[in-house]
């Protein structure tokens, strides 16, 4: 590995770096987000019993307890329960705001690692071809294949070193962006949900309808066409 990158100059060490900063931000990320995500059905069907009561300290305790943005979204929402309609959806719409940068920490870096090694490639490439010029210059145009090897060996490396980094950098950067909009999707449904479920307690309505009945029953009663 060492000589490879000796061979392909220093932008290979430019390259390297780059590839161990795409490494560090993946696996970062990726625990971090799965450490975060949660089921959302199961979080709001535990939170509604507590809400049907009355009980909303304990719903509180039982979001603070559990990682993520989803369940600081439903309890932005829950300690201002007292709130109309209108202003509960604007605090979970800011709590949710307030959530985005936190959720796409250093996936810009890792997107500008998948766009910049190939272009140091391509540089190595062309510095390669233009030391094998010079060599040819300088020799007064009479030269041997060992002694454009070098060149021609360097601007090779560096190019298939940028794209090997690029390639699995931006798959990492696809994989980690649709994670991330899983659970903004997750937040954005929660907030939804909870402002419904606050709604109807405070209306006296009884019985509070976990997320996916309350999808289920819209369906059903819909007109048909």
């Amino acid at each position: 590995m060492k000589d490879f990158v000796d061979k392909g100059g220093p932008l290979m060490w430019i390259i390297l770096v780059a590839s161990v900063v795409a490494v560090g931000v993946f696996a970062e990320r990726l625990t971090y987000l799965r450490r975060v995500s949660v089921s959302v059905e199961d979080l709001l069907r535990g939170i509604a019993n507590l809400i049907r009561h009355g009980q909303y300290a304990e719903a509180q305790i039982i979001c603070r307890s559990t990682p993520g943005p989803v369940a600081r979204v439903i309890v932005a929402a829950i300690m201002r329960h007292d709130l109309p309609r209108t202003d509960l959806k604007q605090i979970v719409q800011e709590a949710g705001q307030l959530e985005v940068p936190v959720l796409e920490k250093n996936l810009r870096l890792l997107a500008t690692v998948a766009q910049i090694t190939p272009l140091i490639g391509l540089l190595g490439r062309v510095s390669g071809r233009i030391s094998a010029f010079v060599t040819v210059s300088s020799q007064g145009g009479y030269v041997t294949a060992s002694t454009l090897s070098n060149g021609v060996y360097q601007s090779l490396l560096t190019t298939a070193g940028g794209l090997v980094v690029a390639i699995p950098a931006f798959a990492a950067y696809s994989y980690l962006s649709s994670r991330v909009n899983a659970l903004l999707h997750d937040m954005e449904r929660a907030g939804i949900e909870i402002v419904n479920l606050l709604m109807d307690h405070r209306g006296g309505t009884g019985a509070i309808i976990p997320f996916g009945e309350r999808q289920s029953r819209v369906r059903e009663t819909s007109p048909a066409g």
